[in-house]
């Protein structure tokens, strides 16, 4: 009761005690009143209740309906998401660990440095295979700086001077054979000089080769160079894919040998399904076939394409093994357990309503239509699922209406269809 009632039955009560009802106690004619006006109260707000003014308003809906699609005919197969490509990342040249970027579950990109070895005494080589190419340049008559190594032996000092006493030994033999003829000199004489002609081509040939060997020598020099130079570059430590760091296997200040493992790196996208499917199925899979995948916990469908099949049933269980590229929003993770539906034939009808018609309570599927301006909820039995439609096997049929994103909505509640 309101408080002005309170107040009004409280005024009857004192007039009453005034006028000394006689027969009648106090206590029993309040009763009587309270019972009175809480009836009232009572009454009038059932009234209200039942289509007064202050009746509640229709729940606005909309509704779709149930439609016969091409679903496609599936095959079932049960497997585990395997990382695309996974690597152990390893230094190339030995030293102490001076610096790493990256840890557990960092994303890295190819290219990006992760880790750097001390490069200090690499710089040290590079400069002494510098000054070692700067020599053998000098000996071949080259400027110590340049990068064209290419020089004429003829036009080298060495050649030169051993060609100036093979042409003069020669121009004195030729001229002793003449006097010989002639009988100025002895026979002896012509003999003498033959063999310092001859002396005089060894080491011309000698010449020539010393120049072809200092070639030789420039040329290890460079690649010496070329050499340091890498391995200076290769201090610094390369991611070599896309991906994220599954392990730290090393630390700051600790040294290394050539080939010790720095990381290892796993590629996230795409993801790579390795699943079973059974001999008698195994005849209608193929590459390039669709497969829709699900996993524990995740109520998003992902799509792939089947890419690679086992030319081989394994006789142990009689299983064909499949592998299918699944594209990763982020969500997806190496080593969980999904569930492939591998759509075999696209052409084959299903009736199906959208993902959104459908609501689960207590592990009981079912949607709500409209009948007679009222939500009314109908049990399903469902099938094979896609990122929109779910089949439906039975409890529903064919151009009914179904509403949309339901909500709370109960059974017995009134509804409004807008388009």
């Amino acid at each position: 009761m309101t408080d002005s009632k309170l107040a009004r039955l409280r005024a009857k009560l004192q007039r009453m005690s005034r006028t000394r009802i006689y027969g009648i106690g106090v206590p029993l004619v309040l009763a009587a009143l309270f019972f009175t006006s809480c009836k009232s109260d009572y009454q009038a707000q059932q009234r209200q209740g039942q289509g007064g003014p202050g009746a509640a308003a229709a729940r606005q809906v909309r509704t779709t309906a149930v439609a016969e699609t091409p679903f496609g005919e599936t095959v079932t197969a049960n497997g585990t998401l395997a990382a695309y490509d996974q690597t152990t990342v390893s230094v190339k040249v030995p030293g102490r660990v001076r610096v790493i970027s990256v840890d557990l579950g960092s994303v890295v990109s190819r290219g990006q440095v992760i880790a750097n070895v001390d490069s200090e005494d690499y710089r040290l080589r590079v400069q002494q295979a510098e000054a070692s190419l700067a020599q053998a340049r000098a000996r071949l008559g080259l400027s110590p700086e340049g990068e064209d190594d290419r020089v004429d032996p003829e036009q080298t000092a060495t050649v030169r001077q051993a060609r100036a006493v093979l042409d003069e030994a020669r121009f004195n033999r030729d001229r002793a054979a003449r006097l010989v003829e002639q009988g100025v000199i002895a026979k002896a004489e012509f003999d003498s000089a033959t063999s310092l002609f001859k002396v005089a081509e060894g080491r011309y040939q000698d010449a020539y080769e010393e120049i072809r060997n200092r070639q030789g020598v420039l040329a290890q020099r460079r690649s010496e160079l070329a050499l340091a130079r890498q391995q200076l570059k290769d201090t610094n430590v390369l991611a070599p894919l896309d991906g994220i760091v599954q392990e730290k296997r090393t630390s700051v200040g600790e040294y290394l040998a050539a080939g010790a493992p720095v990381v290892n790196i796993v590629r996230m996208d795409p993801l790579r399904l390795r699943a079973q499917v059974p001999e008698r199925e195994s005849q209608v899979i193929r590459t390039g076939q669709d497969v829709r995948v699900t996993v524990e916990g995740d109520t998003n469908v992902y799509l792939g394409k089947i890419m690679r099949l086992s030319p081989v049933i394994a006789e142990q269980n009689r299983m064909l093994v499949v592998e299918a590229d699944v594209r990763n929003n982020g969500k997806l993770r190496p080593g969980s357990f999904a569930h492939a539906e591998i759509v075999t034939n696209d052409a084959k009808m299903a009736v199906t309503v959208p993902n959104s018609a459908i609501v689960t309570f207590a592990g009981i599927e079912k949607v709500i239509v409209v009948q007679n301006g009222k939500a009314l909820e109908k049990p399903i039995t469902t099938g094979r699922r896609n990122a929109e439609f779910t089949e439906i096997v039975s409890g529903i049929g064919v151009g009914e209406k179904v509403i949309v994103d339901p909500g709370n909505l109960q059974s017995g509640q009134a509804v409004e269809v807008i388009e």
